[in-house]
Protein backbone atom coordinates (compact mmCIF):
# COMPACT_ATOMS: atom_id res chain seq x y z
CA UNK A 1 0.00 0.00 0.00
CA UNK A 2 1.18 3.12 -0.84
CA UNK A 3 0.08 6.64 -0.13
CA UNK A 4 1.41 10.42 -0.12
CA UNK A 5 1.45 13.32 2.42
CA UNK A 6 -1.45 16.14 2.43
CA UNK A 7 -0.10 19.02 0.18
CA UNK A 8 -1.76 21.27 2.72
CA UNK A 9 -0.34 20.29 5.64
CA UNK A 10 3.13 22.86 7.12
CA UNK A 11 5.82 20.40 9.01
CA UNK A 12 6.49 23.29 10.59
CA UNK A 13 3.42 24.36 12.30
CA UNK A 14 1.47 23.06 15.63
CA UNK A 15 -1.76 23.52 14.35
CA UNK A 16 -1.30 21.25 11.43
CA UNK A 17 -0.89 18.61 13.90
CA UNK A 18 -3.63 15.70 14.19
CA UNK A 19 -5.33 16.01 17.44
CA UNK A 20 -3.44 14.21 20.39
CA UNK A 21 -0.23 14.16 18.75
CA UNK A 22 2.85 15.64 19.63
CA UNK A 23 5.15 17.28 17.44
CA UNK A 24 9.26 17.47 17.02
CA UNK A 25 9.89 20.95 18.22
CA UNK A 26 11.02 23.03 15.37
CA UNK A 27 14.45 23.66 16.30
CA UNK A 28 14.99 20.22 16.12
CA UNK A 29 13.62 19.86 12.78
CA UNK A 30 15.99 22.40 11.85
CA UNK A 31 18.61 21.09 13.41
CA UNK A 32 18.18 17.31 11.75
CA UNK A 33 18.12 19.39 7.97
CA UNK A 34 21.39 20.86 8.88
CA UNK A 35 23.34 18.28 10.86
CA UNK A 36 26.52 16.46 9.42
CA UNK A 37 26.78 14.39 12.19
CA UNK A 38 24.99 11.40 10.71
CA UNK A 39 26.43 11.28 7.25
CA UNK A 40 30.02 11.70 9.06
CA UNK A 41 29.86 8.52 11.24
CA UNK A 42 27.89 6.65 8.11
CA UNK A 43 31.65 8.03 6.12
CA UNK A 44 33.86 6.40 9.08
CA UNK A 45 31.70 3.49 8.69
CA UNK A 46 32.25 2.64 5.23
CA UNK A 47 35.74 3.65 5.34
CA UNK A 48 36.56 1.16 8.26
CA UNK A 49 35.95 -1.36 4.90
CA UNK A 50 35.12 -4.91 5.85
CA UNK A 51 32.77 -4.86 8.84
CA UNK A 52 31.63 -9.17 8.59
CA UNK A 53 29.96 -10.64 11.92
CA UNK A 54 31.80 -11.43 14.05
CA UNK A 55 35.21 -9.60 12.25
CA UNK A 56 38.11 -7.08 13.35
CA UNK A 57 36.00 -4.37 11.29
CA UNK A 58 32.21 -5.18 12.74
CA UNK A 59 33.84 -4.47 16.03
CA UNK A 60 35.66 -1.52 15.03
CA UNK A 61 32.25 -0.06 13.34
CA UNK A 62 30.68 -1.11 16.87
CA UNK A 63 33.63 0.85 18.42
CA UNK A 64 32.44 3.73 16.16
CA UNK A 65 28.89 4.02 17.20
CA UNK A 66 29.72 3.80 20.65
CA UNK A 67 31.94 6.86 20.16
CA UNK A 68 28.84 8.96 18.50
CA UNK A 69 26.10 7.68 21.16
CA UNK A 70 29.07 9.36 23.74
CA UNK A 71 29.14 12.47 21.60
CA UNK A 72 25.39 12.49 21.43
CA UNK A 73 25.60 12.83 25.08
CA UNK A 74 23.70 9.56 25.92
CA UNK A 75 23.99 7.28 28.57
CA UNK A 76 25.02 3.90 29.43
CA UNK A 77 27.01 3.73 26.06
CA UNK A 78 29.09 0.18 25.48
CA UNK A 79 29.29 -2.82 23.70
CA UNK A 80 27.04 -6.33 24.49
CA UNK A 81 29.00 -9.44 23.20
CA UNK A 82 27.80 -12.51 22.22
CA UNK A 83 28.78 -16.00 20.56
CA UNK A 84 28.15 -16.45 16.75
CA UNK A 85 29.26 -19.25 14.07
CA UNK A 86 31.89 -17.26 12.41
CA UNK A 87 32.24 -17.17 8.53
CA UNK A 88 35.48 -16.52 6.97
CA UNK A 89 35.89 -15.98 3.65
CA UNK A 90 38.74 -18.20 1.18
CA UNK A 91 39.25 -17.81 -2.36
CA UNK A 92 37.07 -19.55 -4.41
CA UNK A 93 37.01 -20.14 -8.48
CA UNK A 94 33.79 -21.62 -11.17
CA UNK A 95 35.52 -23.15 -14.26
CA UNK A 96 33.60 -24.23 -17.25
CA UNK A 97 34.18 -27.18 -19.56
CA UNK A 98 32.15 -28.54 -22.85
CA UNK A 99 31.80 -26.15 -25.89
CA UNK A 100 33.64 -23.23 -24.21
CA UNK A 101 36.29 -23.72 -22.13
CA UNK A 102 36.62 -21.02 -19.16
CA UNK A 103 38.02 -20.14 -15.52
CA UNK A 104 36.86 -17.33 -13.32
CA UNK A 105 38.68 -16.92 -9.99
CA UNK A 106 38.87 -13.03 -9.76
CA UNK A 107 36.37 -11.55 -7.26
CA UNK A 108 34.28 -9.32 -9.70
CA UNK A 109 33.43 -13.24 -11.41
CA UNK A 110 33.18 -15.49 -8.46
CA UNK A 111 32.84 -15.27 -4.30
CA UNK A 112 31.63 -17.56 -1.91
CA UNK A 113 28.23 -17.49 -0.04
CA UNK A 114 28.37 -16.91 3.70
CA UNK A 115 27.75 -20.37 5.43
CA UNK A 116 29.12 -22.56 2.45
CA UNK A 117 31.40 -25.57 3.57
CA UNK A 118 34.40 -25.67 1.78
CA UNK A 119 34.54 -27.90 -1.07
CA UNK A 120 35.59 -29.03 -5.01
CA UNK A 121 33.05 -30.70 -6.73
CA UNK A 122 32.37 -30.91 -10.98
CA UNK A 123 28.50 -31.75 -12.57
CA UNK A 124 27.23 -30.65 -15.45
CA UNK A 125 25.10 -27.79 -14.86
CA UNK A 126 21.64 -27.25 -14.51
CA UNK A 127 19.56 -24.01 -14.89
CA UNK A 128 16.39 -23.04 -12.69
CA UNK A 129 15.86 -19.46 -13.87
CA UNK A 130 14.35 -17.70 -11.01
CA UNK A 131 14.30 -20.67 -8.84
CA UNK A 132 10.32 -20.77 -8.03
CA UNK A 133 9.26 -23.98 -6.61
CA UNK A 134 7.61 -24.36 -10.45
CA UNK A 135 11.19 -24.57 -12.01
CA UNK A 136 12.94 -25.92 -9.60
CA UNK A 137 9.98 -28.84 -10.28
CA UNK A 138 10.34 -28.79 -13.99
CA UNK A 139 14.26 -29.46 -13.50
CA UNK A 140 13.68 -32.00 -10.74
CA UNK A 141 14.57 -35.36 -12.91
CA UNK A 142 18.19 -33.55 -13.91
CA UNK A 143 18.98 -32.10 -10.97
CA UNK A 144 20.45 -35.47 -9.08
CA UNK A 145 24.52 -34.82 -9.18
CA UNK A 146 24.20 -31.79 -10.91
CA UNK A 147 25.37 -28.17 -10.24
CA UNK A 148 21.87 -25.97 -9.78
CA UNK A 149 22.12 -22.61 -10.42
CA UNK A 150 19.43 -19.83 -10.08
CA UNK A 151 19.41 -16.28 -10.70
CA UNK A 152 18.69 -13.29 -7.72
CA UNK A 153 15.27 -12.12 -9.49
CA UNK A 154 12.18 -13.04 -8.06
CA UNK A 155 9.61 -12.81 -10.71
CA UNK A 156 7.46 -9.66 -10.68
CA UNK A 157 4.45 -11.85 -10.69
CA UNK A 158 5.28 -14.06 -7.52
CA UNK A 159 3.54 -12.33 -4.18
CA UNK A 160 7.00 -12.44 -2.22
CA UNK A 161 10.53 -12.42 -2.70
CA UNK A 162 12.30 -15.47 -2.57
CA UNK A 163 15.14 -16.19 -0.50
CA UNK A 164 18.81 -17.29 -1.94
CA UNK A 165 18.89 -19.76 1.15
CA UNK A 166 15.43 -21.27 0.30
CA UNK A 167 16.60 -21.52 -3.65
CA UNK A 168 20.46 -23.43 -2.50
CA UNK A 169 17.94 -25.92 -0.02
CA UNK A 170 15.57 -26.89 -3.29
CA UNK A 171 18.73 -27.20 -4.85
CA UNK A 172 20.34 -29.64 -2.10
CA UNK A 173 16.79 -31.34 -1.64
CA UNK A 174 17.00 -32.28 -5.32
CA UNK A 175 20.40 -34.29 -5.17
CA UNK A 176 22.76 -30.86 -6.24
CA UNK A 177 25.96 -30.90 -5.46
CA UNK A 178 26.94 -28.02 -5.61
CA UNK A 179 25.16 -24.17 -6.03
CA UNK A 180 25.41 -21.26 -8.01
CA UNK A 181 23.40 -17.60 -7.34
CA UNK A 182 23.71 -15.17 -10.62
CA UNK A 183 23.10 -11.84 -10.11
CA UNK A 184 20.62 -10.19 -12.45
CA UNK A 185 22.09 -6.61 -12.09
CA UNK A 186 24.44 -5.71 -14.12
CA UNK A 187 28.34 -4.34 -13.16
CA UNK A 188 30.30 -7.48 -12.75
CA UNK A 189 29.11 -7.90 -9.58
CA UNK A 190 28.62 -10.94 -7.88
CA UNK A 191 26.17 -11.25 -5.02
CA UNK A 192 27.05 -12.41 -1.36
CA UNK A 193 24.50 -13.48 1.23
CA UNK A 194 23.68 -16.06 4.07
CA UNK A 195 22.90 -19.52 2.77
CA UNK A 196 22.93 -21.60 5.74
CA UNK A 197 21.38 -19.40 8.55
CA UNK A 198 20.67 -21.40 11.49
CA UNK A 199 21.82 -24.93 9.90
CA UNK A 200 24.99 -23.69 8.94
CA UNK A 201 27.61 -24.90 7.12
CA UNK A 202 25.45 -26.02 4.18
CA UNK A 203 25.05 -29.64 2.79
CA UNK A 204 26.73 -28.26 -0.62
CA UNK A 205 29.36 -25.78 -1.63
CA UNK A 206 27.85 -22.15 -2.65
CA UNK A 207 29.20 -19.40 -4.95
CA UNK A 208 27.71 -16.09 -6.36
CA UNK A 209 28.80 -15.24 -9.82
CA UNK A 210 27.71 -11.80 -11.67
CA UNK A 211 25.52 -11.26 -13.66
CA UNK A 212 27.63 -11.67 -16.91
CA UNK A 213 29.18 -14.40 -15.90
CA UNK A 214 26.00 -16.07 -14.86
CA UNK A 215 24.66 -14.93 -18.58
CA UNK A 216 27.46 -17.21 -20.04
CA UNK A 217 26.46 -19.88 -18.29
CA UNK A 218 22.74 -19.55 -18.96
CA UNK A 219 23.47 -19.16 -22.40
CA UNK A 220 25.19 -22.62 -22.43
CA UNK A 221 22.92 -24.01 -20.74
CA UNK A 222 20.14 -23.34 -22.58
CA UNK A 223 22.19 -24.12 -26.08
CA UNK A 224 22.69 -27.79 -24.22
CA UNK A 225 19.01 -28.34 -23.32
CA UNK A 226 18.32 -27.34 -27.10
CA UNK A 227 19.48 -30.36 -28.48
CA UNK A 228 19.06 -33.90 -29.44
CA UNK A 229 21.37 -35.62 -26.41
CA UNK A 230 18.50 -34.75 -24.02
CA UNK A 231 21.05 -32.50 -21.79
CA UNK A 232 23.75 -35.22 -22.49
CA UNK A 233 26.25 -31.89 -23.88
CA UNK A 234 25.16 -30.01 -20.67
CA UNK A 235 28.08 -27.80 -19.84
CA UNK A 236 30.14 -29.43 -17.10
CA UNK A 237 30.77 -26.57 -14.22
CA UNK A 238 33.44 -27.45 -11.36
CA UNK A 239 33.26 -25.23 -7.77
CA UNK A 240 36.22 -25.00 -5.61
CA UNK A 241 35.61 -22.68 -2.50
CA UNK A 242 37.62 -22.41 0.19
CA UNK A 243 36.26 -20.91 3.90
CA UNK A 244 36.32 -21.47 7.24
CA UNK A 245 33.42 -22.08 9.83
CA UNK A 246 34.26 -21.65 13.32
CA UNK A 247 32.41 -20.03 16.45
CA UNK A 248 33.57 -16.35 17.60
CA UNK A 249 32.04 -13.80 19.18
CA UNK A 250 29.60 -10.41 17.29
CA UNK A 251 28.82 -7.30 19.50
CA UNK A 252 25.53 -5.46 19.86
CA UNK A 253 26.53 -1.10 20.50
CA UNK A 254 23.96 0.14 22.86
CA UNK A 255 22.79 3.59 24.43
CA UNK A 256 19.76 5.06 26.02
CA UNK A 257 18.23 8.08 26.56
CA UNK A 258 15.02 9.80 28.50
CA UNK A 259 13.45 8.76 31.58
CA UNK A 260 14.80 6.12 33.45
CA UNK A 261 11.35 4.07 33.14
CA UNK A 262 11.47 -0.15 33.34
CA UNK A 263 9.80 -0.05 29.30
CA UNK A 264 11.39 1.35 26.36
CA UNK A 265 10.82 2.47 22.78
CA UNK A 266 13.81 0.65 20.83
CA UNK A 267 15.27 2.21 17.57
CA UNK A 268 17.53 -0.19 16.01
CA UNK A 269 19.88 -1.09 13.13
CA UNK A 270 22.53 -3.23 12.31
CA UNK A 271 26.36 -2.44 11.70
CA UNK A 272 27.81 -5.44 10.56
CA UNK A 273 27.87 -5.97 6.51
CA UNK A 274 29.16 -8.11 3.83
CA UNK A 275 33.06 -8.68 3.99
CA UNK A 276 32.94 -7.56 -0.09
CA UNK A 277 31.58 -4.23 0.37
CA UNK A 278 31.57 -1.05 2.53
CA UNK A 279 28.20 -1.60 3.75
CA UNK A 280 26.97 1.78 3.00
CA UNK A 281 23.45 1.70 2.24
CA UNK A 282 23.19 -1.33 4.30
CA UNK A 283 23.65 -0.98 6.43
CA UNK A 284 26.03 1.40 8.04
CA UNK A 285 23.07 4.27 7.14
CA UNK A 286 20.57 2.58 9.65
CA UNK A 287 23.26 2.70 12.13
CA UNK A 288 24.49 6.38 11.46
CA UNK A 289 20.65 6.98 11.43
CA UNK A 290 20.33 5.56 14.83
CA UNK A 291 22.58 7.65 16.28
CA UNK A 292 21.69 10.88 14.74
CA UNK A 293 18.03 10.48 15.74
CA UNK A 294 19.28 9.86 18.94
CA UNK A 295 21.46 12.82 19.36
CA UNK A 296 18.35 14.68 18.00
CA UNK A 297 15.90 13.30 20.73
CA UNK A 298 18.60 13.73 23.78
CA UNK A 299 18.07 17.88 22.53
CA UNK A 300 14.57 17.23 23.78
CA UNK A 301 14.87 14.77 26.58
CA UNK A 302 12.68 15.93 29.04
CA UNK A 303 9.65 15.84 27.28
CA UNK A 304 10.10 12.03 26.87
CA UNK A 305 7.61 10.16 29.03
CA UNK A 306 9.57 6.88 28.07
CA UNK A 307 13.03 5.66 27.79
CA UNK A 308 14.32 5.29 24.30
CA UNK A 309 17.38 2.74 23.99
CA UNK A 310 19.40 2.66 20.72
CA UNK A 311 20.91 -0.81 19.47
CA UNK A 312 22.89 -1.34 16.64
CA UNK A 313 23.04 -5.32 16.43
CA UNK A 314 25.84 -7.38 15.36
CA UNK A 315 25.87 -10.38 12.72
CA UNK A 316 22.37 -9.49 11.14
CA UNK A 317 23.68 -10.51 7.73
CA UNK A 318 24.01 -14.19 9.13
CA UNK A 319 20.85 -14.90 10.80
CA UNK A 320 20.12 -11.94 12.90
CA UNK A 321 22.33 -12.90 16.06
CA UNK A 322 22.51 -9.40 17.54
CA UNK A 323 19.04 -8.78 17.22
CA UNK A 324 18.33 -12.70 18.74
CA UNK A 325 20.61 -12.09 21.54
CA UNK A 326 19.12 -8.76 22.82
CA UNK A 327 15.41 -9.82 22.28
CA UNK A 328 16.68 -13.51 24.06
CA UNK A 329 17.88 -11.32 27.16
CA UNK A 330 15.18 -8.37 27.53
CA UNK A 331 11.86 -9.05 29.53
CA UNK A 332 9.41 -9.32 26.65
CA UNK A 333 7.38 -6.34 29.46
CA UNK A 334 10.01 -3.99 29.27
CA UNK A 335 10.02 -3.11 24.91
CA UNK A 336 7.01 -1.34 24.21
CA UNK A 337 7.85 -1.34 20.51
CA UNK A 338 10.62 -1.51 18.16
CA UNK A 339 11.91 1.06 14.89
CA UNK A 340 14.12 -1.10 12.82
CA UNK A 341 16.24 0.61 9.96
CA UNK A 342 17.66 -1.49 7.06
CA UNK A 343 18.73 0.00 4.15
CA UNK A 344 17.01 3.13 4.64
CA UNK A 345 19.36 5.73 2.36
CA UNK A 346 18.44 5.00 -1.19
CA UNK A 347 16.39 7.89 -1.47
CA UNK A 348 14.18 10.06 0.20
CA UNK A 349 11.05 7.85 0.11
CA UNK A 350 10.32 6.14 3.42
CA UNK A 351 9.22 2.62 3.12
CA UNK A 352 7.90 0.95 6.42
CA UNK A 353 6.75 -2.47 6.52
CA UNK A 354 4.39 -2.64 9.52
CA UNK A 355 4.03 -6.29 10.27
CA UNK A 356 0.26 -5.57 10.79
CA UNK A 357 0.80 -3.26 14.27
CA UNK A 358 -1.64 -0.62 12.88
CA UNK A 359 -0.83 1.37 15.88
CA UNK A 360 2.84 2.22 14.47
CA UNK A 361 1.42 2.36 11.16
CA UNK A 362 -0.71 5.16 12.15
CA UNK A 363 2.19 7.09 14.11
CA UNK A 364 3.87 7.33 10.57
CA UNK A 365 1.11 8.18 8.62
CA UNK A 366 0.78 10.73 10.76
CA UNK A 367 4.58 12.30 10.58
CA UNK A 368 4.56 11.55 6.60
CA UNK A 369 0.95 14.06 6.33
CA UNK A 370 2.40 16.19 8.77
CA UNK A 371 5.88 16.86 7.11
CA UNK A 372 3.72 16.10 3.56
CA UNK A 373 6.41 13.09 2.61
CA UNK A 374 5.98 10.24 0.85
CA UNK A 375 4.85 6.79 2.12
CA UNK A 376 5.10 3.49 1.41
CA UNK A 377 3.43 0.82 3.93
CA UNK A 378 2.97 -3.15 3.66
CA UNK A 379 1.62 -4.98 6.32
CA UNK A 380 2.75 -8.33 5.63
CA UNK A 381 4.96 -10.21 8.31
CA UNK A 382 8.07 -10.40 7.13
CA UNK A 383 11.13 -12.28 8.85
CA UNK A 384 13.69 -10.52 6.84
CA UNK A 385 15.60 -7.63 9.15
CA UNK A 386 16.48 -7.04 12.67
CA UNK A 387 12.91 -6.59 13.79
CA UNK A 388 11.63 -10.51 13.05
CA UNK A 389 13.53 -11.32 16.49
CA UNK A 390 10.59 -9.01 18.19
CA UNK A 391 7.83 -9.80 15.82
CA UNK A 392 8.01 -13.82 16.55
CA UNK A 393 7.10 -12.66 19.88
CA UNK A 394 4.19 -10.29 19.67
CA UNK A 395 6.70 -7.41 20.65
CA UNK A 396 5.22 -3.97 18.13
CA UNK A 397 8.16 -4.30 15.54
CA UNK A 398 8.40 -2.33 11.83
CA UNK A 399 11.07 -2.35 9.78
CA UNK A 400 11.94 1.15 7.89
CA UNK A 401 13.81 1.30 4.95
CA UNK A 402 13.59 3.46 1.59
CA UNK A 403 12.23 2.61 -1.47
CA UNK A 404 13.95 3.48 -5.15
CA UNK A 405 13.73 2.57 -8.84
CA UNK A 406 16.58 -0.14 -8.67
CA UNK A 407 15.68 -3.60 -9.43
CA UNK A 408 15.68 -5.77 -6.44
CA UNK A 409 18.51 -5.18 -4.05
CA UNK A 410 20.38 -3.04 -6.42
CA UNK A 411 24.16 -2.81 -4.65
CA UNK A 412 23.36 -4.69 -1.94
CA UNK A 413 25.37 -7.49 -0.61
CA UNK A 414 27.49 -6.34 -4.09
CA UNK A 415 31.12 -4.83 -4.24
CA UNK A 416 29.07 -1.69 -5.10
CA UNK A 417 27.17 -0.78 -1.76
CA UNK A 418 29.57 2.32 -1.58
CA UNK A 419 29.17 5.40 -0.46
CA UNK A 420 29.15 7.50 -3.38
CA UNK A 421 25.44 5.75 -4.21
CA UNK A 422 24.05 7.85 -1.24
CA UNK A 423 22.79 11.63 -0.27
CA UNK A 424 23.07 13.18 2.91
CA UNK A 425 20.17 15.08 2.00
CA UNK A 426 18.29 11.78 2.13
CA UNK A 427 19.79 11.25 4.91
CA UNK A 428 18.99 13.87 6.71
CA UNK A 429 15.65 13.70 5.88
CA UNK A 430 15.35 9.95 7.03
CA UNK A 431 16.71 11.32 10.15
CA UNK A 432 13.88 13.78 10.48
CA UNK A 433 11.03 11.44 10.02
CA UNK A 434 12.43 8.70 12.41
CA UNK A 435 12.94 11.02 14.66
CA UNK A 436 9.53 12.52 14.32
CA UNK A 437 8.19 8.60 14.74
CA UNK A 438 10.08 7.97 18.03
CA UNK A 439 9.44 11.33 19.33
CA UNK A 440 5.70 10.45 19.33
CA UNK A 441 6.06 6.74 20.64
CA UNK A 442 8.30 8.17 23.70
CA UNK A 443 6.16 10.88 24.36
CA UNK A 444 2.90 8.35 25.25
CA UNK A 445 0.69 9.62 23.01
CA UNK A 446 0.41 6.68 20.51
CA UNK A 447 0.04 3.12 21.68
CA UNK A 448 1.69 0.00 20.19
CA UNK A 449 -0.06 -2.88 21.25
CA UNK A 450 1.75 -6.18 21.89
CA UNK A 451 -0.18 -9.23 20.35
CA UNK A 452 0.37 -12.85 21.61
CA UNK A 453 2.49 -15.57 19.61
CA UNK A 454 0.17 -17.61 18.27
CA UNK A 455 -1.49 -14.63 16.76
CA UNK A 456 1.33 -14.13 15.28
CA UNK A 457 2.34 -17.44 13.98
CA UNK A 458 -1.39 -17.67 12.94
CA UNK A 459 -0.78 -14.41 10.75
CA UNK A 460 2.05 -15.25 8.65
CA UNK A 461 2.23 -16.09 4.96
CA UNK A 462 2.06 -19.76 4.29
CA UNK A 463 5.35 -19.08 1.95
CA UNK A 464 7.06 -17.18 4.79
CA UNK A 465 6.84 -20.36 7.00
CA UNK A 466 7.97 -22.58 4.31
CA UNK A 467 11.07 -20.35 4.08
CA UNK A 468 11.32 -20.17 7.90
CA UNK A 469 10.83 -24.11 8.27
CA UNK A 470 13.57 -24.56 5.25
CA UNK A 471 15.68 -22.32 6.97
CA UNK A 472 15.63 -23.62 10.37
CA UNK A 473 14.73 -20.80 12.02
CA UNK A 474 10.55 -21.51 12.55
CA UNK A 475 10.14 -20.64 16.17
CA UNK A 476 7.05 -22.36 16.99
CA UNK A 477 6.39 -25.48 18.53
CA UNK A 478 4.44 -27.49 16.16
Amino acid sequence: MSRAGSASRNPFSRAAQPVGMTELPDRVVGDARTSDFGWNLLTDLTDVGNRMAGSTGERRGAERVVEAFEAAGLRNAGLDEFEIPGWWRGESSLSVSGAVERRHENSHEVIALPGTPSGEVSAPLVDVGDGTDEEFAAAEDDLDGAVAMASSRTPESHDRWIHRMEKYVAAAERGAVGFVFRNHIEGALPPTGEIGYHNRPGPIPAVGVSKEVGDRLARLAETAEGGDTEGGDRPTVSLDVDCRNEPTTSVNAVAELGPNTEEAVYLTAHVDAHDVSDGANDNGAGSALVAEVGRLLATVEDDLDTRVRLVTFGSEEIGLWGAYHAAETTPREEIACVVNLDGACSSRNLRVGTNGFDGMRETFEAVADAFDAPLATGETISPHGDQWAFVQEGIPAVMASTTSDQSGRGWGHTHADTLDKLDSRDLREVATLVAAAVYRFATGEVGATHRSRESVRDAIDEGYVEELKTGGRWPYDE
